[in-house]
């Protein structure tokens, strides 16, 4: 897995955790607030995304595979401890897995546009659409997948930063495949995990942080269910990102950087 740093190497550690099919580029204005703030902002690429290695097949990837590769990315490869996650899309579908497998190593949560699905209830008919079409695409224009999830109109280099990583077809298995990961029916492969994900994160007592937009129609309903959900986020103000949509680092980067600090830096860790 690559991955990208910005701030003292002994600040508390903040892992930001993207999805599809963006990658650490979707952070980069995000990342010099929480330097700013001195903190270290570590922002990986997935696998098959970004800068990370990218397993040719559809089928090399598979939900507890992307949790194990961040798992041992952060724990094995970094040894992260105190560590402070940032889930958006698939980086909180794996990164609140990862908060509920291995509470020991996490001090605070941000969920940003993202959920946990467990295939119990069912999918918005805007995701439905957005699987439909990355399955059966002939091509995938990466372009139009990004922008559609930006309020803001991207520039031409905005646009070439998210195309980099896939030259060609051959790289976007991953792409290609992630949809079809989230479950969406009771026997979903993932479900059980997620079902016992939910069951540990329904304890969880420390800080707990949903900093959602206003404009995802994708993620929108799980805002008031994981702040219900979770004791950690009861007591704490949670932001609403206005004017952002899906991809809110790339709409509103530096209002969510400075959300952010401000969360770490105001829930001291241990108390």
């Amino acid at each position: 897995m690559a991955y990208v740093e910005a701030g003292p190497a002994d600040g508390e550690p903040v892992l930001l955790l993207h999805g599809e099919p963006s990658w650490s580029f979707l952070y980069r204005t995000v990342m010099p607030v929480l330097a700013a703030a001195g903190l270290r902002a570590i922002a990986a690429d997935l696998i098959g995304f970004g800068r990370s290695d990218k397993p040719a097949e559809i089928d090399d990837h598979s939900y507890a595979r992307h949790v194990e590769w961040v798992r041992a990315f952060a724990f094995d490869a970094l040894d992260l401890r105190g560590l402070t996650i940032v889930g958006q899309d698939w980086g909180g579908l794996i990164g609140l897995r990862l908060v509920a497998e291995h509470p020991g190593r996490f001090a605070r949560v941000v969920a940003a546009n993202t959920g946990l699905p467990t295939g119990d209830q069912p999918m918005p008919e805007v995701w439905l659409r957005f699987r439909e079409v990355v399955r059966t695409a002939p091509t995938l224009d990466i372009r139009r997948l990004i922008q559609s999830g930006c309020q803001t109109k991207l520039t031409d280099a905005v646009i070439a930063g998210y195309e980099a990583p896939f030259p060609d077809p051959s790289f976007m298995a991953a792409v290609r495949a992630m949809p079809g990961l989230v479950p969406t029916s009771p026997d979903d492969p993932a479900a059980l995990a997620n079902r016992a994900a939910w069951q540990r994160l329904a304890a969880w007592d420390k800080p707990f942080l949903v900093a959602f937009s206003d404009r995802d129609p994708i993620t929108g309903a799980m805002a008031p269910i994981l702040k219900h959900v979770v004791p950690g986020a009861a007591g704490i103000e949670h932001p609403v990102i206005e004017g952002a949509g899906h991809f809110l680092q790339e709409d509103a980067g530096e209002q969510l950087g400075a959300v952010i600090a401000d969360f770490v830096l105001s829930h001291p860790a241990g108390r």
